[in-house]
């Protein structure tokens, strides 16, 4: 296949495209504004919507819209959009419709600055809006993977009816990589079965997510959870480096995870058993995984460009078998892998002594 040297944005965008969208409503905001971009170019050109939304508030709905009749959908913003799409993001999740959410973090809180940021992780993964369900949220690490993951989003959206969020920073959106991009999909010309349009010649059908008895939303709720689980069950993605003969472990996603390869290999070189567990599904979280790392770790350090979020996960994951410690860099900055590689090397030392070498165990 050709390879194209490709900013992260466009990439998603045209991988959007490939997947067989049908249309994208947005607002521009940095650092995402090239995937609305590309696609006011390239969605008139194959006869498909595009809207410039007013707002994002405004945005979120027209998406809520086009889900109920069916359509292949997609929105992307950054962190102050994402804020404003909160409600309506929820009210896609209860109505039990597919759509696709491209957040490209940038620093905050507030309005903030357009630097890359890891900051959204509780917006997207434990929040997303009110109310007890949680989107699919995946977290590429290159250009490449955030073309095969955005081709994945709306595949996992499909299955379960739910929305599927690609989670990245600024720094992967602005990045150029050479990458290859699928093959164009045709797009659908027969809407699912539970899509509403028109109740010509067959029985009505009612999208909705209002359940004014506490039993009906009870019920409800239920056969949410039941599909979270199943989500949970099939959908974990991780990816693992130098685990082999490993006694200390680092966890990172996204660019985090990226520099953290580089401090690991460095750190191997130095003689330090350290490897690299990188989540690429945050949620569901590779919990079962780490938790089985746990059994045989010295410590962990967790990597993130925020004030520690993922951090959560990991310490529950681990459940106290072993220190948990924390790099993060916030406001914007990227950790180097210099930076690391010292945080690496501080947890080797504080945890020489925590446990025997497997060994001399009883």
């Amino acid at each position: 296949m050709t390879k194209y040297l490709i900013k992260g944005n466009e990439a998603i965008a045209e991988a959007a495209i490939r997947a067989g969208l049908e249309a994208y409503f947005g607002y521009p905001i940095t650092p995402q504004t090239e995937v609305l971009e590309h696609m006011a170019k390239r969605m008139p050109e194959l006869g498909r919507a595009f809207v410039q939304a007013e707002s994002e508030v405004a945005a979120i709905n027209m998406v809520y819209g086009a889900a109920c009749a069916g359509k292949r959908v997609m929105t992307s913003s950054s962190s102050p959009g994402i804020s404003l799409m909160q409600e309506g993001l929820s009210y896609i999740a209860a109505t039990e419709v597919p759509c696709v959410i491209v957040d490209v973090m940038r620093g905050g809180p507030g309005l903030g600055n357009i630097a890359p940021s890891q900051a959204d992780y509780f917006q997207m993964v434990k929040m997303a809006g009110h109310g007890d369900f949680r989107p699919i949220v995946l977290a590429p690490a290159t250009v490449q993977e955030a073309i095969d993951l955005t081709t994945l989003a709306f595949d996992l959206a499909d299955k379960y009816r739910t929305i599927a969020t690609l989670l990245l920073d600024g720094n992967l959106g602005q990045m150029m990589e050479p990458a290859e991009l699928p093959p164009m999909q045709p797009v659908r010309t027969t809407p699912p079965d539970w899509a509403v349009g028109g109740a010509v010649g067959r029985k009505k059908r009612t999208l909705t997510s209002i359940h004014l008895q506490p039993e009906e939303e009870e019920a409800f709720n239920r056969k949410l959870q039941d599909k979270l689980a199943t989500i949970v069950q099939n959908e974990v993605r991780h990816k693992e480096y130098m685990l082999e003969g490993a006694e200390l472990f680092v966890v990172g996603f996204g660019t985090s995870g990226r520099v953290a390869q580089t401090a690991v290999k460095l750190a191997r070189q130095q003689g330090i058993p350290v490897g690299l567990l990188r989540p690429i599904s945050l949620f569901p979280f590779p919990e079962e995984r780490l938790s089985a790392l746990a059994d045989e770790a010295r410590g962990f350090l967790v990597i993130e460009m925020n004030a520690g979020q993922m951090l959560d996960d990991v310490k529950i994951a681990v459940g106290g078998q072993c220190p948990v410690e924390f790099y993060g860099r916030m406001g914007g900055m990227v950790p180097l892998p210099d930076e690391v590689l010292a945080a690496i090397a501080k947890l080797d030392q504080a945890t020489a002594r925590v446990r025997q070498p497997l060994a001399a165990r009883p």
